[in-house]
């Protein structure tokens, strides 16, 4: 069990994250005109963890009327909160989809999400409101906008994914970034991540638990005897870094395909 007395100890030094974009100022009001022409048909919220994007999405789709669609690969599970970091008292009153749709435990892949995601679009849509995908899962992302990557013959036709969307990226410099995580990271300690994982573990094998990897890797080997405290918090916050930088990493590459990101400061 967690002593709440315990903080995060002192880690290693982080990777340096490659030169940042440039930051843009969004015209929201422009941007919502061009949803109701039809000239955009998806508006997708982008970047890393911690990055602020959630609440971007949230402030964002309540200017323009819109509804979030989730593009994180673990927010799917019932029962991963705290670790999944749902925040799902963000959203208030905006509806929210493709959260909380598969048992934890179960293998939720890519080609149910791009389903699931395709039915989700097109309601959000036929009932008037703008769409707007928020997350970091870089395959998720690829799957809902850029079907065309994915083998012919597997998964939702390209037609009926968004044919328009529209890039915005949330950025933070490395610096705040590293602050925000290891905040992040303290504050889900102390609400109760450790008793989560617990209490998952009474009905999902410890192994399902080790597949969805970061806080629920690291947190079920600290409850198995694998790990100490700090080497489970050390080794959980490197994994985390190194995971935003990898998250840059697969954004950059899209610009590099050719996709624009309108990158701005949440």
């Amino acid at each position: 069990m967690l002593n709440k007395t315990q903080l995060l100890p002192d880690r290693p030094g982080i990777p340096p994250m490659a030169k940042m974009p440039d930051p843009e100022i969004i015209d929201t009001a422009a941007l919502s005109e061009a949803c109701a022409r039809g000239d955009i048909d998806l508006v997708c919220v982008i970047g890393p963890t911690a990055s602020g994007k959630t609440r971007y999405a949230v402030q964002l789709a309540r200017a323009i009327g819109g509804e979030i669609l989730s593009a994180d690969s673990r927010q799917v599970y019932r029962g991963m909160d705290i670790g999944t970091g749902k925040d799902l008292d963000e959203y208030g009153e905006v509806p929210y989809h493709l959260i909380d749709i598969a048992p934890a435990g179960s293998k939720y892949n890519i080609y149910q999400y791009q389903a699931d995601f395709a039915r989700a679009w097109a309601d959000v849509r036929a009932r008037g409101a703008v769409p707007v995908l928020c997350g970091g899962s870089g395959l998720y992302i690829e799957a809902a906008t850029r079907a065309y990557k994915f083998d012919k013959g597997n998964g939702v036709p390209a037609s009926e994914l968004p044919q328009h969307p529209y890039y915005i990226g949330t950025l933070v410099s490395r610096e705040e970034r590293v602050a925000r995580i290891d905040r992040r990271l303290e504050e889900r300690l102390r609400a109760g991540l450790v008793e989560e994982v617990e209490g998952l573990l009474k009905t999902v094998p410890a192994e399902d638990l080790l597949y969805y990897g970061l806080e629920y890797k690291f947190v079920t080997e600290y409850i198995l005897g694998r790990r100490s405290y700090d080497d489970m918090v050390v080794g959980l916050g490197n994994a985390i870094h190194q995971f935003a930088k990898r998250q840059m990493t697969w954004f950059r590459g899209m610009e590099r395909d050719g996709v624009t990101i309108h990158w701005t400061r949440p």
